[in-house]
């Protein structure tokens, strides 16, 4: 799924200009990014939960050399399906 595919389904549903779907659409994907930072989630009913998790420091190796590197510590997010989505798909 990408911006425009998004964006596409706000304009075809809503019979908005191709400009005003994209913002929308842009406008969306910021107020979840926002959500996510503010909370550290962000829950869809029906859908699914994004979540913040932190990643620990590790030991990695560069997959041209070989080499030893560390890897430091991060944040990811992962999502997790709804039952509803899990039983829709």
């Amino acid at each position: 799924m990408s911006k425009a595919f998004i964006a596409q389904v706000i304009q075809e549903s809503t019979n908005l200009t191709g400009t005003a779907s994209n913002r929308a659409a842009g406008d969306l994907m910021a107020a979840i990014v926002k959500e996510l930072k503010k909370n550290g989630r962000f829950t869809l009913p029906s859908f699914g939960t994004f979540i913040v998790r932190k990643t620990k420091a590790r030991k990695g190796l560069n997959p041209r050399t070989g080499e030893a590197i560390k890897v430091k510590a991060g944040k990811t997010v992962r999502f997790k399906a709804s039952p509803t989505l899990k039983k829709a798909v």
